[in-house]
């Protein structure tokens, strides 16, 4: 009796998350059955004409798709890529350091963005990128001219892949220090011994030490190949640069929220999920494999 009273206790405790969960995850599924209809706006769902799969071979035709699936990959990729390299390199550098007031500042500092939301960064990134922001003021003095940094496709990819890269860099840190915490101490004072370098360390005791985690949080980030971040790029884009910027996320919203093609978008959004769902299955299978990580 007591074990279920506990049992009672916890399932209690969880029932406001689940119930969270299942009204706004689990009841919005239902809206699937719009990519196998003409969705007409104000008609009961059920009510809808069904026309199949035409609404997935009309999408496999829209000239966009292509180009707004490239720009998905590209910057999903680099921001996958980035967001390995530079937070091991940056954790590696912060370890060395020994005054510990100053590590934790600095590891404070990079950390606090991470809590900002896009709303936020995107208008200061708006005013700090605009003709008249710091960032051209500073170019004037040189003699450069002015750049339209947010209405340049040449531009606005970097952009939203180092902001991101900025913004997230800190907590990819904070996982890796502990990591770096992990390794046996005695294996530096072995080394020191032995009069081991330190780049010598870096390179035997603590990259390996840490790579079990660098495979581990890189395969797991496979499964985020589809997904570039909306509301970054929802804050930042513009006509002017859809064709360097536009990602599945915010075709999806335009297409079902502003021209109203709800059918075409469920089936953009739908097929999507279902990529995605492969990708993290066997994003997990490899971590399984390289990493003994596994969830179930």
């Amino acid at each position: 009796m007591k074990d279920k009273k506990t049992l009672f206790h916890y399932h209690l405790m969880l029932s406001p998350g689940i119930l969270l969960l299942f009204v706004f995850s689990i009841i919005p599924m239902l809206g699937i059955v719009m990519a196998f209809q003409n969705v007409i706006p104000g008609k009961k769902i059920w009510k809808q004409d069904w026309i199949g799969w035409d609404n997935f071979a009309f999408m496999l035709q829209i000239p966009d798709i292509k180009q707004v699936v490239i720009n998905t990959v590209v910057i999903a990729s680099m921001k996958i890529a980035l967001g390995i390299v530079i937070p091991v390199t940056f954790a590696l550098m912060l370890h060395e350091v020994r005054v510990r007031w100053f590590k934790r500042t600095v590891q404070t500092i990079v950390y606090l963005p991470h809590f900002m939301s896009w709303v936020i960064l995107a208008g200061i990134m708006i005013n700090i990128l605009s003709l008249d922001g710091i960032i051209n003021q500073i170019a004037g003095l040189f003699g450069v001219e002015p750049i339209m940094f947010l209405a340049s496709n040449t531009w606005f990819r970097h952009i939203v892949v180092w902001s991101d890269v900025w913004k997230e860099f800190g907590f990819g840190t904070i996982v890796y220090l502990a990591a770096l915490t992990g390794i046996n101490p005695s294996l530096y004072e072995a080394a020191e011994i032995d009069g081991a370098s330190r780049l010598k360390k870096l390179q035997y005791i603590t990259l390996p030490g840490i790579m079990p985690t660098i495979i581990l949080l890189t395969t797991l980030s496979l499964g985020n190949v589809l997904n570039a971040g909306f509301d970054q790029i929802f804050n930042l884009y513009n006509p002017l640069v859809y064709s360097s910027g536009d990602i599945i996320d915010t075709y999806v919203y335009r297409l079902g929220l502003v021209q109203m093609q709800y059918g075409l978008a469920t089936a953009v959004g739908l097929l999507k999920s279902v990529v995605a769902i492969l990708l993290i299955a066997i994003s997990y299978r490899l971590a399984y494999k390289f990493a003994n990580y596994r969830i179930f």
